[in-house]
């Protein structure tokens, strides 16, 4: 028995890829529960009480509008976890795809953790000492400020690294269909949504696209969790 079927069988890559991906889903769909509840209060979207450049009459708006970033920056972790144990799964041909993936997967999750990290320590603790200096374009009230622009980048990353796992759920068996279908639908409709809302507003889009793509991944990863469960608890998939 050669040493990756040896891995496959291993009931320790069972049991963190059942975990890892119950968590995924589970952490992700509380993520978007909260982001859901946290209204824009600035750009295109933003109703009732709105708050204009520069952004700095913000002190009494933590930490509630940023509630959603303790479970995000959890959601990056997981994901990495959740990548490396697909890595383990793939099949020997298909590992170069896994590879890609958590390589992808790593550079999303480390710009978006850092995105969220900064805004959680940087910018509360900056206002409370008056230093105001570049608040508005790391603020993630700016509609098209640093904060939005680091999210669209990791988010778009994050659909690259989904769409290679396409590959590695090859063969047979309606479970793995489905992760494969999720996989690719949802880079095609990240592109999509890219290219129309690029073309209808043009520079313009603020974060318009940024909450398309987060809807996109978020969805994927909530419904690839709970399929990768499935697939790990599966123990046919671990004798070819």
């Amino acid at each position: 028995m050669n040493s990756a079927k040896e891995d496959l069988r291993d009931p320790s890559l069972r049991r963190v890829g059942i975990i890892s991906s119950i968590s995924l889903s589970v952490v992700t769909l509380f993520t978007f529960a909260v982001a859901f509840m946290t209204p824009p209060l600035s750009g295109p979207l933003a109703a009732g009480q709105r708050i204009l450049y520069p952004y700095t009459n913000i002190l009494e708006r933590f930490p509630r509008d940023y509630y959603w970033m303790y479970p995000a920056l959890l959601m990056m972790l997981i994901f990495i976890v959740y990548l490396a144990t697909i890595d383990q799964y793939a099949a020997p041909g298909r590992k170069v795809f896994s590879r890609i993936a958590l390589i992808f997967g790593a550079m999303a999750a480390g710009i978006l953790f850092t995105d969220y990290f900064v805004q959680l320590t940087v910018i509360q603790p900056s206002l409370l000492n008056g230093e105001l200096e570049g608040i508005a374009l790391l603020s993630q009230y700016n509609p098209h400020g640093i904060f939005i622009a680091l999210e669209e980048a990791g988010y778009l990353l994050m659909a690259v690294a989904i769409l290679f796992l396409a590959p590695v759920f090859a063969g047979r068996g309606k479970v793995k269909g489905a992760l494969r279908w999720t996989a690719v639908l949802n880079f095609l409709l990240a592109i999509i949504s890219l290219a129309v809302i690029t073309a209808i507003y043009g520079i313009s889009r603020e974060y318009i696209f940024e909450i398309a793509i987060i809807t996109l991944d978020f969805a994927s990863l909530f419904i690839l969790g709970l399929l990768s469960a499935r697939l790990f608890a599966m123990r046919e998939n671990y004798n070819n």
